[in-house]
């Protein structure tokens, strides 16, 4: 009886898990993330080969340095874990391609590329994540950001329910004129849509988050 209920627990948070669009999804799914923070604006798409990865594209434009890069991103899920009612994962990402200044940045174009880890622990209430990445373009310069998350479901939704998790984020930007940023939000999720929208306390700027999965 033990094992049947951890079976299910386990099933439930794939499942949801699916349903979140992580940076690696099912084999042989899409997925079209769209983002916007407090310094800057990205779209990927990336395809599922195999259940450990995914590779993809990636474009992103950096408001606050007037830079932009495009390129192509990997991501590889480096462990997962399955405990009683929760499930943790570790992702590594890495990106290459070109970035050059915009607006008044008189940067040419040249190689750039980034490396990134994210991990997150979750049950169907608590959710809690990390991630950090760091930047280096030939002709833009380099940039670091870490980030953090703790979010508490109000209700715990059954499977293919809309799913609503209230969140606040802390990063820390250490090129940024202010450096630590807090950012509550709401996130939603049904079937293959994820949705969050915030608003930065520290910069008194949106943050919205969509995702889609095929």
């Amino acid at each position: 009886m033990k094992n049947t209920l951890l079976a299910g627990a386990a099933l439930a948070l794939v499942c949801a898990g699916q349903s979140m669009a992580r940076p690696v999804s099912y084999e042989g799914g899409w997925t079209v993330i769209g983002e916007h923070d407090r310094a800057n604006s990205a779209i990927w798409a990336h395809y599922t080969p195999h259940h450990r990865y995914s590779i993809g594209y990636r474009g992103e434009w950096h408001r606050e340095d007037d830079h932009a890069f495009h390129g192509l991103q990997a991501t590889w899920l480096a462990r997962r874990w399955f405990g009683q009612g929760y499930q943790a994962n570790v992702y590594l990402s890495g990106a290459g391609g070109l970035a050059y200044g915009t607006g008044d940045n008189p940067a040419g174009t040249g190689p750039a590329g980034s490396i990134g880890v994210m991990a997150d622990w979750e049950t169907r209430r608590w959710f809690v994540s990390y991630m950090a990445r760091g930047f280096s373009g030939e002709t833009t310069g380099a940039s670091a950001m870490q980030a953090a998350r703790i979010g508490v479901a109000p209700y715990v939704a059954n499977y293919g329910a809309l799913h609503t998790w209230l969140m606040v984020q802390v990063e820390h930007m250490p090129e940024a004129d202010e450096p630590v940023g807090v950012t509550p939000l709401v996130r939603f999720f049904q079937g293959p849509l994820l949705a969050e929208a915030g608003w930065s306390l520290t910069d008194d700027r949106p943050f919205f988050q969509i995702q889609y999965r095929f």
